[in-house]
């Protein structure tokens, strides 16, 4: 695949633009960067490649027209807060079009948090010393990198478990620990997000609540990814029939349920570059931006080559665990 060849689209994964401190009580692992290394990234994307917005690409896939050479598309998941805080005014100075993907169960709802900013608040801040978790076993908290192996333990074997159960699990902990309430709200709100949708900022469906589509019914995940789609048409008026799985994941059903509902375009976490002419457009690749996508790591990732590392180091990180 030619680096220049027309059609072949990058689509970088950004969370959250902030600095750690910036909100405690929020997993710092949903940080993609700080804000001055994301200023970085975007000066190099205005210099260097043509940012395209989310319409391009879905004209793209629908019609069979051609994007400009070295395209990329921004897309942004969970409408954190901190987008509008640090990210948007970077990308307003180089007036360059991005892709955010809504949970609309969250914006106007302050006291609702997702599920893993929830467990981090708990075991990040909580004066017990340790607890059992019957699924693992013993887990140490008296140390803050005892308590982060901790965090991690619990989110993965959650990601394994039936939605549902998954959420009985997390209340059970966070009452069991004696979690912090906190007043401070995580997602963008309506009227904020209305306010982006005016300033070359596409909005996506991310379904409702950010359950993992695969560990649900086919009849929930139904309800969950069109209840989206259906908020975000009630809230803002015309919206892509485009839509982001949470954490990836997918299968057969999800993106026959998509098919069958008229979507054109869908993301996943699949890591690589993609060839419209021969990709599944219900299966987009992307890449995901970490704080450790330093510049020179930034630049090498939008080669071809960075391309193939990504999927090498995916490759080993799953064989790892």
């Amino acid at each position: 695949m030619p680096e220049n060849q027309p059609n072949v689209l990058r689509i970088l994964t950004y969370h959250r633009v902030a600095n750690a401190r910036d909100s405690y009580m929020l997993d710092p692992r949903l940080i993609s960067t700080d804000p001055a290394t994301f200023k970085q990234h975007m000066q190099h994307l205005a210099n260097h490649y043509h940012v395209v917005s989310l319409e391009d690409v879905c004209e793209a896939i629908a019609r069979g027209t051609q994007l400009p050479k070295k395209s990329v598309l921004i897309t942004f998941d969970d409408a954190y807060c901190d987008l509008a805080k640090h990210a948007l005014s970077i990308l307003q100075a180089l007036r360059l079009p991005a892709t955010i993907f809504v949970p609309t169960a969250y914006p106007d709802q302050p006291e609702r948090a997702f599920w893993w900013d929830r467990m981090y608040r708990t075991l990040a801040y909580t004066a017990y010393i340790g607890f059992d978790f019957a699924p693992i076993g013993h887990l140490s908290l008296k140390t803050p990198a005892e308590r982060r192996q901790s965090i991690r333990k619990i989110k993965r074997y959650l990601l394994t478990m039936d939605h549902n159960q998954a959420m009985l699990q997390v209340d059970q902990i966070c009452e069991q620990l004696h979690s912090q309430a906190t007043s401070q709200k995580s997602v963008l709100t309506w009227d904020e997000l209305r306010g982006l949708s005016k300033q070359r900022v596409t909005l996506g469906a991310h379904t409702r609540t950010h359950p993992i589509l695969t560990n649900l019914s086919a009849e929930q995940a139904r309800d969950e990814m069109l209840g989206s789609q259906q908020d975000l048409q009630r809230e803002i008026g015309h919206v892509l029939p485009v839509f982001c799985y949470p954490n990836g994941n997918h299968n057969a059903t999800t993106t026959q349920i998509l098919k069958e509902n008229g979507f054109v375009a869908a993301f996943t976490t699949l890591v690589g570059h993609n060839n419209l002419q021969l990709a599944d457009p219900l299966r987009l690749n992307r890449q995901n931006i970490t704080p450790k996508t330093s510049l020179t790591i930034f630049r090498l990732r939008l080669l071809r080559l960075g391309a193939y590392v990504d999927q090498w180091r995916l490759r080993n990180k799953q064989q790892a665990y």
